[in-house]
C-alpha cells in the first residue's frame, strides 16, 4: 500500500511508529522463543521430561524459524512488509491459542511429546516472520546515519522479550499453568498485530520517479553499488551469515540451559535465577541501542564485532574455569555462588550486545531493496543455531559437564571471530576513516 508524500502518515516522524511497530512485533515473538526457555524447570517438571527430550522440545521452536526465515525474507521483499507482518503475527497467535486448548500439562492430563513438540515448531514456523519483515521495513525508512541506531533499537526486541519473559512467564506457569502462559502469549502476537495494521506501510516513492529506490539512502546505494545477481549468491554476505550464526551459539547456551545451570549446578533458587536472566536481557537491550549509535558516529562495525567476539571468547572460558574450580561444591560457598552468577550474566550479556550492528553491516552489504532476503538467510543461520545448541547441551553434560558446555561456547565465539570480522574488512575500513579524515 502507498501513500503519497503528503499523507500524514508518511511525515518524517512516521519512521519512528514503523520501528515501534517493529520492535512490539519482534518482542511479542521473543517473549515466546526467548520466555518459553525460561521456564526450562517448570516445563521439565509439569511435562515430566528429562534433560535430553528438554533439550529437544526447546530446540525445536528454532528449527521452526530457521526453516522458514528465507521464505519469509523472500516473500517480505516480494510483498512487502506489511502483508507478511499481519500473516505471521496473526497465524502466530492462533498457533498459540491451540497450544493452550490441546497441548498444556494439567492434574488430569500430560500431554504426549508430539503434541508439544509440533505446537512449538508450528509457532516458529509461523513467528519467524517477523525478523525479516521489521528488519527489511528499518532499511526503506531510514537513511545510512541513522540505520545502525534504528536496527540495534529493533534488535532490543529479543532482550525485552526475552526479559519480559523471564520475568512474567516463569510465574504464570508456576501459579496459573502452561495454557495460560500460552494464551498470554497468543495475546501479545495479537495485539503487535494491530500496531503493524495502523503503523507499517511502505515508504512513498516519488511521482516523477516510480522506479527508483523509496528513500535518499536507497538512492544513494543503488548509484554506487554495481549491478549484482543478489545475497544468495554473494560469498561475502554468506560468509557474515555464518558468524552470526555460530556467535549465536553461546547466547543460546545461556538463554536455553542458563536457568538449569544454575538450579542444578549453582543451587540457585527462582528469585535468583529469574533476576539473573532478567539483567541478562536488560544489560543487552542497553549494550545494542549504545552500540548502534556509537558505531554509526564512529563508523566502526567490523572493530566492534571484533571486540565483542574476543571478550565472549575470555568470559565464557573464565566461566568454564570457574566452574571447575568449583567442582562438585558451588552450593557449599556463597561467594563462589555469586561469582557463577555473575560470570554467567556477564558472559550472556556481552554476547547478546552486538546483534544489531552485525545486522546493519548484513543489510547495508546487500542493500536496501534486498535487506529482507539477506536478514532471513541470518535469521535461518541463527535459529538453526537455536536448534542445534540446546539439542546438544545434554550430550556435552554426559560427556565432561558444564565445564564442556562453555569451552564449547568459548570456542564458538573464537571461530565466529574472523567470519564477522575479514582481515580484508578491517583494513578497508581503516583506509576509508584515514580517506575521511583528510577530506574534512
Amino acid at each position: 500500500m502507498i501513500h503519497s508524500p503528503s499523507s500524514p502518515s508518511c511525515s518524517p516522524r512516521h519512521r519512528w511508529k514503523v520501528l515501534a511497530a517493529g520492535v512490539a512485533a519482534n518482542a511479542a515473538f521473543s517473549v515466546a522463543f526467548s520466555g518459553i526457555p525460561m521456564t526450562a524447570v517448570l516445563m521439565r517438571t509439569g511435562y515430566q521430561l528429562d534433560n535430553a527430550t528438554l533439550g529437544l522440545v526447546l530446540g525445536l521452536m528454532g528449527l521452526g524459524i530457521s526453516v522458514s526465515e528465507l521464505p519469509w525474507g523472500l516473500l517480505t521483499d516480494r510483498w512487502g512488509d506489511r502483508p507478511v507482518l499481519l500473516t505471521g503475527l496473526g497465524s502466530t497467535a492462533i498457533a498459540l491459542v491451540a497450544m493452550a486448548l490441546w497441548a498444556a500439562p494439567s492434574a488430569q492430563h500430560i500431554p504426549g511429546l508430539g503434541w508439544l513438540g509440533a505446537g512449538l515448531l508450528l509457532v516458529g514456523l509461523l513467528g519467524g516472520s517477523v525478523n525479516g519483515a521489521s528488519g527489511r521495513a528499518v532499511m526503506t525508512w531510514f537513511d545510512a546515519g541513522e540505520r545502525g541506531l534504528a536496527m540495534s533499537i529493533r534488535q532490543t526486541a529479543v532482550p525485552l522479550g526475552g526479559g519480559i519473559g523471564a520475568l512474567v512467564l516463569p510465574f504464570v506457569a508456576l501459579h496459573f499453568g502452561f495454557a495460560a502462559l500460552y494464551g498470554l502469549l497468543a495475546l501479545l502476537c495479537a495485539l503487535s498485530a494491530a500496531m503493524s495494521w495502523a503503523w507499517v506501510h511502505e515508504p512513498p516513492i516519488a511521482p516523477d520517479t516510480p522506479d527508483t529506490p523509496r528513500t535518499r539512502a536507497g538512492v544513494a546505494e543503488a548509484a554506487a553499488m554495481p549491478k549484482k545477481s543478489g545475497p544468495l549468491r554473494d560469498a561475502r554476505v554468506w560468509r557474515i551469515v555464518l558468524g552470526i550464526g555460530i556467535l549465536c551459539a553461546p547466547q543460546f547456551a545461556v538463554l536455553s540451559f542458563g536457568t538449569v545451570f544454575l538450579h542444578d549446578f549453582g543451587h540457585a533458587g527462582l528469585a535468583t535465577i529469574t533476576a539473573t536472566m532478567v539483567f541478562v536481557q536488560v544489560g543487552a537491550m542497553a549494550m545494542r541501542v549504545w552500540s548502534g549509535r556509537w558505531t554509526d558516529r564512529r563508523r566502526n562495525r567490523p572493530a566492534y564485532l571484533r571486540a565483542c567476539s574476543a571478550l565472549s571468547v575470555l568470559l565464557f572460558a573464565g566461566l568454564a574455569v570457574l566452574v571447575m574450580a568449583a567442582g562438585t561444591h558451588a552450593a557449599d560457598s556463597a561467594a563462589l555462588r555469586i561469582a557463577l552468577v555473575g560470570q554467567l550474566a556477564a558472559s550472556g550479556v556481552c554476547v547478546s550486545a552486538w546483534h544489531g550492528v552485525a545486522y546493519t553491516e548484513l543489510a547495508t552489504l546487500a542493500g536496501a531493496a534486498r535487506a529482507g532476503t539477506a536478514l532471513g538467510m541470518a535469521n535461518t543461520s541463527v535459529f538453526l543455531v537455536c536448534f542445534i545448541t540446546p539439542f546438544s547441551i545434554p550430550h556435552l553434560l554426559a560427556l565432561q559437564g558444564w565445564p564442556l558446555v562453555w569451552l564449547a561456547a568459548s570456542a564458538c565465539a573464537l571461530v565466529a571471530m574472523p567470519l564477522l570480522v575479514p582481515r580484508a574488512a578491517a583494513a578497508g575500513q581503516k583506509l576509508a576513516k584515514t580517506a575521511l579524515s583528510r577530506s574534512t
